[in-house]
C-alpha cells in the first residue's frame, strides 16, 4: 500500500509530464509589482510630490519635538529650584504640549498614509493598463504578479516599467 505521499508525487510527476507538451505553446510572463512601485518614473515623482507635500508638516513637527525636549530638559534642571506650584504649572503645560504633540504626529501619519495610499491607487491603476497593454499586443497568455520563483525568461518587469517611463 503506498503513501499518500508517494501518491502526491506520482500525481504530481504524471501531471508535469502532461503538461510538458503543452507548456511550450504557453506564453507567461511574470511582473515584479514591488519593483514597479520603487523604480518607475510615475512611482518616483509620486513619492517626490508627497515629499514636498508633506515637508513643512514634517519639518514644523520635528521643530515643536526639538522645543519640547528642550522644555522638557529645562524643567529637570530647574525642577529643585522652583516652587512647587511653579514646578506642577510647568509639569501640566508640558504635558499638555506632549499631548497636542502626539495628536499632531498621528494626524500627520494618518494624513501621509491616506495620500500614499491614493498615489500608489494612481501608479498601480496605470502598471495594470500598461500589463494589459503588454498582455494584448505580445498575445500573453498569462502574466502571474505573485509568484514563489520566477525565471528572467519570463519577468517582464523591465518591459513594464520601460513603458510606465515613456508615459504609455
Amino acid at each position: 500500500m503506498m503513501t499518500s505521499l508517494v501518491k502526491s508525487v506520482l500525481a504530481c510527476a504524471a501531471l508535469s509530464l502532461a503538461l510538458g507538451a503543452s507548456a511550450q505553446e504557453l506564453k507567461i510572463g511574470y511582473v515584479n509589482a514591488e519593483r514597479v512601485l520603487r523604480e518607475a518614473a510615475p512611482a518616483k515623482a509620486a513619492q517626490a510630490r508627497l515629499e514636498a507635500e508633506f515637508k513643512k508638516r514634517e519639518g514644523e513637527l520635528n521643530d515643536t519635538g526639538t522645543k519640547l525636549r528642550a522644555d522638557m530638559d529645562k524643567l529637570d534642571k530647574e525642577g529643585p529650584t522652583l516652587s512647587e506650584a511653579e514646578r506642577t504649572r510647568r509639569q501640566r503645560d508640558l504635558a499638555e504640549q506632549q499631548r497636542d504633540f502626539e495628536r499632531k504626529r498621528r494626524e500627520l501619519m494618518e494624513d501621509l498614509n491616506q495620500r500614499k495610499n491614493e498615489e500608489l491607487a494612481a501608479v498601480t491603476e496605470r502598471a495594470s493598463k500598461v500589463i494589459k497593454q503588454i498582455f494584448e499586443q505580445e498575445k500573453y497568455d498569462l502574466i502571474l504578479q505573485e509568484v514563489v520563483f520566477a525565471g528572467p525568461r519570463v519577468d517582464i518587469t523591465k518591459k513594464v516599467i520601460d513603458a510606465l517611463n515613456a508615459g504609455k
